[in-house]
């Protein structure tokens, strides 16, 4: 299934993403870093959400309360819960 989330106090402004099963198929970001978000998202690709979020949840941005990876976390556990 595929999925948009808007993002909230990060550079990149939205992450769109493909969950099949339980398994991240697909990742992009619009907006922020683009070759560390390319690199973030090749990563997590094929991998187990679950996993994905135990990963990068919590990831701060310098001073900032999230990150890219941190919002992927939380985008990604409102899929979950929309499943």
């Amino acid at each position: 299934m595929k999925y948009s989330y808007k993002t909230m106090g990060t550079c990149s402004s939205r992450i769109d993403f493909e969950i099949d099963g339980d398994i991240l198929k697909s990742v992009q970001f619009t907006g922020g870093c683009n070759g560390n978000l390319k690199g973030i998202a090749a990563l997590v690709e094929g991998m187990r959400v679950e996993d994905v979020i135990k990963r990068l949840e919590g990831t701060k941005c310098g001073f900032k309360q999230t990150s890219c990876p941190d919002q992927l976390a939380t985008a990604l556990k409102a899929a979950l819960r929309e499943a």
